[in-house]
C-alpha cells in the first residue's frame, strides 16, 4: 500500500465509526419528542421483520409527542405491538389511522444514565478510531518493509494519521457534549 491509500482507508473507516456513534447518539432520549427515538424499532409485519421507517412516516408534531402515520393502515396493531415490545418504555395510543406516543419528561435519575450512556458510547468510538490508527500505522511500518515508502515518508503518513485521529476523537467528543446537553435541558 503506498501512504495515499493508507491515509484514504483510515480516514474512510475513522468516518464510519463517528457515522456509527452519530446514529447511537440519535437514539439516545432527550426531554423532547424526536422521530429517531423510534428508528431502532423493527415490525414483525409481512412475514419479516421490517424497520419502521419503512412502514410508516413518523414526526414530532408536538414537544412531547411522536406520531407515527402507516403507508397502510391494516397493520397499525403491529406497529402498536413493536412499540410496546421495544425497550423504549412508551405506550402507544392508536385512533385507527394514526399511532400517538406521549414521551413523558425525564427524572433527573434517568437523564444521568442517559448521559452516562452517552459517554460510553462516545468512548466506544474513540477506541474504534484509536484501533484505525493502530492498523494504519501497522500498514504503514509494513510498507517501509516492503520498500514501498521510505523512512521519511513512513514518519510523514504516520504524523498525518495522529492528526487524523486527533480531528475524529474531537469530533465524538463535540458531538458527545451536544447531546449531554440536550438530555439535561428541561
Amino acid at each position: 500500500m503506498n501512504a495515499e491509500d493508507i491515509l484514504l482507508d483510515a480516514e474512510d473507516r475513522m468516518d464510519k465509526a463517528i457515522g456509527v456513534l452519530k446514529h447511537a447518539l440519535a437514539g439516545i432520549r432527550t426531554g423532547r419528542a424526536n422521530p429517531g427515538l423510534v428508528d431502532s424499532i423493527r415490525v414483525d409485519v409481512y412475514g419479516s421483520s421490517t424497520p419502521l421507517k419503512q412502514l410508516a412516516s413518523v414526526g414530532a408534531p408536538e414537544p412531547q409527542q411522536i406520531v407515527i402515520r402507516p403507508y397502510d393502515v391494516s397493520i397499525i396493531k403491529d406497529i402498536e405491538k413493536a412499540v410496546v415490545a421495544s425497550d423504549l418504555g412508551f405506550n402507544p395510543q392508536s385512533d385507527g389511522r394514526v399511532v400517538r406516543i406521549n414521551v413523558p419528561p425525564l427524572s433527573t435519575e434517568v437523564r444521568r444514565k442517559l448521559v452516562a450512556r452517552v459517554k460510553e458510547l462516545t468512548e466506544d468510538a474513540k477506541v474504534s478510531v484509536r484501533n484505525i490508527r493502530r492498523d494504519a500505522n501497522k500498514a504503514a511500518d509494513q510498507a517501509e518493509k516492503d520498500k514501498t515508502l521510505s523512512e521519511d515518508d513512513r514518519d510523514r503518513v504516520k504524523e498525518e494519521i495522529q492528526e487524523l485521529t486527533k480531528k475524529y476523537e474531537n469530533q465524538a467528543s463535540e458531538m458527545a457534549k451536544k447531546r449531554e446537553a440536550e438530555v439535561m435541558e428541561d
